[in-house]
């Protein structure tokens, strides 16, 4: 799960995550949203998903993101702030347990394929 995790760090920030980014990570800007309320938005939650997957319309800061996930996932989300990572477990805990088959595991088989991160992070979630 601390794949995928790395992967949600970004979208939950994705309206302006990098807009304003800090020399030594991703801006803590949105640090404070209400998650709860993006967890309930089914709309933007799955126009997200579909961004990230390459089936869907992206906005320019979800395009922004996604160059940037490669990155993250490679170094474990290092320039995430601990905030971004408790949001980002949050988020995947939903996932897994709400959109299971149309977004967690299609994200693990887009960006993780191999399962080499997976391996990686391990499996528990967490960093």
């Amino acid at each position: 799960m601390k794949f995928v995790t790395i992967v949600f760090a970004f979208v939950v920030l994705a309206t302006n995550v990098l807009a304003s980014p800090k020399p030594d990570g991703y801006t803590t800007k949105f640090d404070n949203i209400n998650i709860d309320e993006y967890l309930n938005n089914p709309i933007l939650l799955k126009n997200n998903c579909n961004c990230l997957l390459d089936k869907g319309a992206c906005t320019p800061e979800m395009e922004e993101l996604k160059s940037h996930l490669p990155e993250a996932i490679e170094t474990g989300c290092a320039k995430c702030s601990s905030k971004q990572k408790e949001v980002a477990e949050k988020v995947m805990k939903n996932l897994e347990e709400h959109h299971l088959e149309d977004c967690y595991k299609p994200l693990l088989e887009k960006y993780d394929s191999t399962g080499e991160y997976q391996k990686k992070y391990g499996a528990s979630g967490g960093y």
